[in-house]
């Protein structure tokens, strides 16, 4: 098979640029849009909308491998790393902590040099126990053996890709890391953002964890487009709800010769579709805004311990909010409580739940939300 990096101009890819003017608008448009959107919101908020943002890509991308991870123990961790005091969160899972650290590393660090110590580092975060499932594996260095890409039952597998020979894997990565930090060798920095993704991962330098680490160097390049360590959307969300085709653009680009046009078409095209999926996960970020925003333009004050409450109702706070309730999330007495809650039902801001029940509860009132 003639893979692409057997091709005597490798690595030198090419592209029909008039095919890409449409699709790299589009995305441009979108993304133009998003920034716009998110760019009057306070420190907090956006740190919020970044942590919802980080916490889809890191589950996203390990299941894309077909990992599940919690993602309340993946915000838990990522809030206590950015320092963000989130009521109602987990202590974080063992098996989480490198993955996050890995994320928050390419995405915090965006403007760092990517090297080889670097991407060791991330691969050895990966696996911590030197394990991939039941398997030993080698860690924070490239793989010593060849590597195939295959499907299918014991004795009818059907080999999709055979990775680049292991004695070549120092050279490449030298190259690819040399040209990753070259600012001039691709003007567009959304497409060498899809190029970086599959020169990665047509190299495969490691046993496992290669599409992990490339959709971790994909944030890193989105994160230096932006020139932002903010992050409103995620990429691996929508290449997790279109693997199949995912997995096939790569198949198929890596026996393609070099010119990879269509792939940086679906790679644009996917990108623009995660970041127009992206008011979802801003959301809640832009509902707190309007919130808060509504409250001071009608002169309405509220207490630290008040506003933390408000937040985690405004957040998708589950179940009924009770005054039992509202005393042990703000770590206050019964009677506080109630005073808070009673200050708040005055104003306007909150109601008892006509639904009854064994207990009093409160509901936000939607039209000061909406």
């Amino acid at each position: 098979m003639n893979y692409i990096y057997l091709s005597k101009d490798w690595p030198q890819f090419t592209w029909n640029a008039g095919r890409l003017v449409g699709h790299l608008s589009a995305t441009r448009y979108e993304q133009g849009m998003l920034l716009g959107r998110m760019k009057d919101l306070g420190y907090q908020l956006k740190n919020e909308a970044t942590l919802t943002a980080l916490t889809e890509e890191t589950v996203k991308s390990s299941a894309i491998e077909g990992e599940e991870l919690n993602a309340e123990s993946v915000r838990s961790s990522l809030a206590r790393r950015m320092g963000l005091e989130v009521a109602g969160t987990r202590p974080a899972d063992r098996n989480v902590e490198g993955i996050v650290e890995m994320m928050l590393d390419a995405t915090q660090h965006y403007a760092s040099a990517l090297t080889e110590e670097r991407i060791f580092g991330w691969h050895a975060a990966l696996f911590p126990t030197g394990r991939s499932g039941m398997r030993k594996i080698k860690t924070g260095a490239w793989r010593a053996g060849g590597m195939e890409v295959v499907s299918g039952p014991e004795g009818k597998e059907k080999v999709h890709f055979e990775a680049p020979a292991a004695n070549t894997l120092e050279a490449e990565m030298k190259r690819f890391l040399v040209w990753f930090e070259d600012s001039r060798a691709v003007n567009e920095p959304l497409i060498k953002a899809g190029l970086a993704h599959l020169y990665l991962v047509t190299i495969h330098p490691f046993e496992d964890g290669n599409g992990r680490i490339a959709r971790a160097i994909t944030e890193m390049s989105l994160a230096r487009v932006e020139a932002s360590a903010q992050r409103f959307y995620s990429m691996s969300s929508q290449i997790r709800e279109e693997r199949k085709a995912y997995y096939a653009i790569l198949e198929s680009t890596q026996k393609s010769g070099m010119d990879v046009t269509e792939w940086l078409i679906w790679f644009l095209d996917c990108l623009g579709r995660a970041i127009a999926k992206a008011k979802a996960l801003t959301a809640v970020v832009l509902e707190k805004d309007g919130f808060w925003r509504r409250l001071r333009e009608e002169g309405i004050e509220t207490s630290d311990r008040q506003k933390q409450i408000i937040n985690l109702l405004l957040g998708g706070f589950e179940g009924k909010l009770t005054t039992e309730k509202w005393a042990k999330l703000a770590k206050t007495s019964h009677d506080t409580a109630l005073r808070d809650i009673q200050d708040l039902m005055e104003k306007g801001i909150l109601r008892q739940d006509k639904a009854g029940g064994r207990s009093t509860a409160y509901m936000l009132l939607r039209e000061r939300v909406g």
